[in-house]
């Protein structure tokens, strides 16, 4: 950092120290929704002098500097009715310098949030029925400031007739006002706003019963928030089998916040008392969209414990300005993702089968990731802020966050090492009581290192831990590490046999997952998404965003080129395909002869099957 940079930080820190119990005040109009326009004012105390106001820039979940400066507009400072004059700082652009006149003891900032690519950074937070509001994307604070010391009086305008979810508490509302109770900048950032025209509240535990659970729905009909009777008894079942799963919980209340639309921006993102949920308008109607959707809400509920109360010291910072390291992201995301599918199996959102189709799948990818012979899984994590937002073109040569699917098999492994070394009198589920489960109370965070975990797997089951982790997470390999699945009692097999998770994801995305047999994924129209370094399409000569044009001289269909890897294994001859690329055509011969090539897992005879055990629930039937 630059002398005059963190002098300006020191002196606005001093600013803002002189009165700790002032709150800054928050108005959001949120009356423009359907534009994808959030108006944003708020009061700040200060003292005279150069003040620096700082716009949030890392933020927890994201795990990188993802706040949406780009989309902050209209930005002004007044004080006593007169515009203040300000300027950016030249090297932290979330930093604005503001200058004081003497006698003024607060001033108001006002700007816009274009929301139109903001909702979780994955696209617009809006439409004409719902909005979700992330409050980092519409607030400032002082410079240097410890964000549970910044305290903030919230408030918003909603459009009218719109009702709203959030783990927020209110202190009075008054047609389409609302206005929250004080809170710190850390609570309010971790408590996210969803609202619509079309909502629904739903209790999934008994009235009474603490801590509560919510599930808010919103979506752009009332048809998309229909939830079954079916489903509303598995997300019960859901924080039945958390709680067993951890024994404790860190929250006062917990709500799932679920959006449903087809117009908004699809993610998910933890929070300590709620989670930000968004998938498509028939996520809860269509069996396919269920079945892809289902490890959603399962696997941000997991991270209450795994990610916001047990954190990694890394990850564990003081304010939004504080880069975040995230090298135990495979410990954060990794073992979430893993918690997350088995809980999605054994709440019953997912039958067995389904489990295993979606983690044969998983393996499958994996062990055709031809970037694992180059870069360690620990880089991945590490590089997060480079690699989230790319595409999907050499992604497998590149790698992607691999630290969430990869992280789930060598979790799996750890489990299943567990199991054998205690024949079945121990597991992950003691380690989750031990590391993530405590005391419950309020939410906190409690911060771990990567000796943290490995002390607390010894005192599940003694092992050399720290060794087998640090070979799956710092070594590069040619193979994916199947050792879970494979002490599980089970092994992953190719055939010709439909995947399940595989075609609902094909018809989804309106594209053929071809990586396991030549070597590409195929997109619509046929363009290739990505080609498998080393595999037969690569060694033929194809490549990302080329074109297929036709498959063995006819006009390419999906279901043609399908019909050629049948071919070619009957009659040994090679596949010919004329593809597009930058506006030339050419001929590819690709000698490939063993047919379509689909992943399962399938059960090895005379080994326990411990997979099976580890998807059974904890309260009640399966």
């Amino acid at each position: 950092m630059r002398r005059s940079v963190l002098l300006s930080l020191l002196l606005s820190a001093a600013c803002f120290a002189a009165d700790p119990n002032s709150a800054i005040h928050l108005s959001v109009d949120l009356t423009d929704a359907p534009r994808n326009l959030f108006h944003a004012v708020m009061t700040i105390p200060v003292s005279p002098g150069d003040a620096v106001l700082v716009y949030p820039k890392w933020i927890p979940g994201n795990h990188r500097p993802s706040g949406p400066i780009a989309n902050l507009a209209g930005l002004h400072f007044r004080a006593g009715g007169q515009e203040l004059a300000w300027h950016r700082d030249p090297v932290e652009m979330y930093s604005f310098h503001v200058t004081v006149p003497a006698g003024v003891s607060e001033v108001e900032a006002s700007f816009d949030l274009i929301s139109a690519d903001s909702a979780g950074g994955g696209g617009p937070a809006a439409s004409s029925n719902l909005l979700d509001l992330n409050w980092n994307q519409v607030v400032l604070y002082p410079a240097g400031q410890v964000s549970d010391a910044v305290r903030v009086a919230a408030s918003a305008r909603l459009p009218g007739g719109w009702k709203y979810g959030t783990a927020l508490t209110t202190a009075r509302s008054s047609g389409n006002e609302v206005a929250f109770n004080p809170v710190s900048l850390t609570t309010l950032v971790d408590s996210p706003l969803i609202a619509g025209v079309h909502y629904k509240e739903i209790e999934l535990v008994p009235a009474g019963e603490m801590p509560a659970h919510y599930l808010d729905l919103v979506g752009d009909a009332e048809s998309d928030i229909a939830m079954s009777p079916q489903d509303i008894a598995a997300y019960r079942k859901l924080v039945a089998e958390a709680d067993a799963l951890f024994g404790a919980h860190h929250y006062r209340q917990y709500r799932f916040l679920y959006t449903l639309s087809d117009q908004v921006g699809h993610h998910g993102l933890e929070h300590h008392e709620s989670s930000d949920n968004s998938t498509g308008e028939r996520t809860l109607l269509d069996p396919d969209d269920h079945l892809l959707e289902a490890g959603l809400l399962p696997h941000e509920f997991t991270h209450s414990w795994n990610g916001k109360y047990r954190r990694p010291a890394g990850l564990a910072t003081k304010n939004y300005q504080e880069a975040m390291i995230g090298d135990l992201l495979w410990v954060y995301e990794g073992l979430t993702e893993y918690l997350g599918d088995v809980l999605t199996a054994r709440s019953g959102l997912w039958t067995p089968e389904q489990y295993r189709d979606a983690l044969a799948a998983t393996a499958a990818m994996l062990d055709h990731r031809a970037g694992r012979t180059w870069r360690p899984l620990e880089d991945t994590a590490v590089s997060v802020q480079t690699l989230r937002m790319l595409g999907s073109h050499w992604q497998n040569w590149r790698r992607s966050l691999d630290y969430y699917p990869e992280g789930e098999l060598i979790w799996l492994e750890v489990d299943s090492t567990i199991r054998q070394l205690t024949k079945g009198q121990r597991s992950m589920d003691d380690f989750c009581r031990r590391f993530q489960g405590g005391e419950s109370g309020p939410p906190k965070v409690v911060q771990y290192t990567f000796d943290d975990v490995v002390r607390t797997l010894n005192d599940v089951a003694p092992y050399d831990w720290a060794t087998l982790l640090k070979e799956r997470v710092q070594q590069t390999s040619t193979h994916a590490p199947l050792g879970g699945i494979e002490k599980g009692g089970w092994k992953l097999i190719y055939s010709d046999k439909p995947n399940s998770f595989i075609s609902a994801y094909e018809k989804k995305g309106k594209f053929a997952d071809l990586t396991d047999s030549i070597g590409v994924s195929i997109g619509k129209e046929g363009e290739l998404d990505d080609v498998i370094h080393g595999s037969p399409a690569f060694a033929a000569g194809l490549g990302p965003g080329m074109k297929m044009i036709a498959v063995n001289g006819r006009k390419y269909l999906v279901d043609r080129l399908r019909e050629a890897l049948k071919s070619a294994h009957d009659t040994h001859q090679p596949i010919e395909l004329i593809v597009e690329a930058s506006q030339f055509y050419k001929t590819y011969s690709v000698p490939y002869y063993d047919g379509e090539k689909i992943p399962h897992l399938e059960r090895v005879e005379g080994q326990p099957d411990i997979l099976g055990n580890i998807l059974k629930a904890k309260t009640g039937a399966n």
